[in-house]
Parts: structure tokens; C-alpha cells; sequence
């Protein structure tokens, strides 16, 4: 974990809703995994003094770039959109625990939203070792299914369902996953993004005897597992306890997380 300024390479939107920031990461000197995040000040330290947690979109070692898809959503993403490339965003990170690869079998990766940002670093890095990687991306619209391309680019077997179609309801998705799982050797599965497609995942886990992990989201004060405003609920030894999704997590055994 380290805290430090980052030099801002591009930062633009890429549809209505959604924008891609490009940092100068050459100060890092540790290792970025899939699935943690850092923590951001968006704005003036003064006029906004709360973080924003995002996920790793993609850390390239060699061009020491650090990449982030972002939703405008609040003040804080907001305050992002106007920062410009030469401005500095002050960085907290990398923090959390990040995603696990299977020593065997596929990846199935299931995502909606935003979402894909979390599970796009994963497929890199898996993709990078020669395994296999399928996707389900989930969207309001086709506009809004993010880095399909750039997937597909990567070598990863991508497949697409909206509520504009009326093709992502689980009645369609759950034998569409299924299929998925019994044909292409499925090894362990993943999701971010949706509390109704992270449950379908918990469910298709355990009934196929699959491993597996869930990417959380939480609100985060500190996002280094003092301030606890991120407590959750998980399953652990046949118990419940109270974890923290910023230390504890994002990425917890899909078996672990309790699903509201």
C-alpha cells in the first residue's frame, strides 16, 4: 500500500454514463492484482475530503499505466470528469484482496455494468496465462456493454445480454450459464456487478461443485479496515461474521458472501 500522486495520461468519456482514466503508475513499486482497488480523491482535498474506491481496470507493468472505468454517478465521479490530462490524483493504494486462479478448468465471468471493470483485469491476467475465459456481460443497453471488444481482443469468449433486447432475465441467462458450465470444462466461476447475477453464480457454484469468487461493493470511509463503514455480513466455518468488504475483501470465496 503506498500513498502517492499519479500524473493524469487521458481521462474521457466513452459513453453517457461511463469514463475511462489513464494514470502514470511509474512510481509503484509493487505488485497490482486483479480485484483490488485504490482508494482516490476526486477533487479539491478541501471541498470534498471523501475517497472513492475504484477497482483495477487494467495495471500494465511495462508502460507502468494504471487504468480505470469509472460510473459518473455522485460528486466525487463527477469532480473526475474534470480533471484533465497533466492534472495529479492523489492515490491511496493497491488495497484489498484480489480475485484467485484455478489451477485448472475455465473461467466463467459474469458481469454487468460497471462491474466488467473488476472482472476485465481478471481475464487479462488469465488470458495471460494461457486459460481459458468466458464472459457474460449484462447491460441496460448495448450501449452500455463495456470492453466487449476489448475483451474479445484479448482472446476471451464474450457473449452479451440486455434488458433492451429482453435477453438478461435470469430465465434466459441461468441454462445460457449452464450450457456454458457442462460444454467448455468451467473450473471456477466469477461475478461483480449485480446482487441477482452474484446469487445465480452462488447458486450454479454449488450445484456444480464449482469454486469460485464474488466482488463486492460497499461504501468505504478509509478503505484500509479501520473505520469499519464498510462492514459486512459473511458465511464462514457455519457461522455468520462481520468482515470488512475494503480489507477483509472486495473478493471473498463465493461461498463465503451473504447476498441481501
Amino acid at each position: 500500500m503506498k500513498l502517492f500522486n499519479a500524473k493524469i495520461i487521458a481521462n474521457h468519456p466513452i459513453n453517457a454514463r461511463y469514463w475511462h482514466m489513464i494514470l502514470d503508475a511509474s512510481m509503484l513499486d509493487e505488485h497490482v492484482a486483479p480485484g483490488q482497488f485504490f482508494h482516490l480523491q476526486c477533487g479539491d482535498a478541501q471541498q470534498n475530503p471523501l475517497r472513492r474506491p475504484l477497482s483495477v481496470f487494467h495495471y500494465h507493468q511495462a508502460s507502468a499505466t494504471l487504468e480505470f472505468l469509472y460510473l459518473v454517478k455522485g460528486i466525487g465521479t463527477q469532480q473526475m470528469t474534470q480533471r484533465r490530462p497533466g492534472d495529479y490524483m492523489n492515490l491511496i493504494g493497491p488495497l484489498g484482496r484480489g480475485f484467485t486462479l484455478p489451477e485448472q478448468g475455465a473461467l466463467l465471468l459474469i458481469a454487468r455494468g460497471v462491474g466488467v471493470a473488476t472482472l476485465h483485469a481478471l481475464a487479462r491476467e488469465a488470458r495471460a496465462q494461457n486459460k481459458a475465459v468466458h464472459v457474460l456481460l449484462s447491460a441496460r443497453t448495448a450501449n452500455d456493454l463495456l470492453t466487449a471488444t476489448a475483451l474479445a481482443e484479448i482472446g476471451a469468449n464474450v457473449y452479451t445480454v440486455t434488458d433492451q433486447e429482453g435477453t438478461s432475465n435470469l430465465e434466459q441467462v441461468r441454462p445460457r450459464l449452464e450450457q456454458l458450465i457442462h460444454d467448455e470444462k468451467i473450473g471456477a466461476l466469477y461475478s461483480c456487478g449485480s446482487r441477482r447475477l452474484s446469487k445465480l453464480a452462488q447458486d450454479l457454484a454449488e450445484k456444480y461443485h464449482l469454486k469460485g469468487e464474488l466482488a463486492t461493493e460497499a461504501h468505504m470511509a478509509c478503505g484500509i479496515g479501520d473505520c469499519y463503514a464498510c462492514a459486512c455480513t459473511i458465511r464462514s466455518q457455519g457461522q455468520l461474521k462481520t468482515a470488512r468488504v475494503c480489507s477483509d475483501g472486495p473478493v471473498f470465496p463465493i461461498e463465503q458472501v451473504v447476498i441481501q
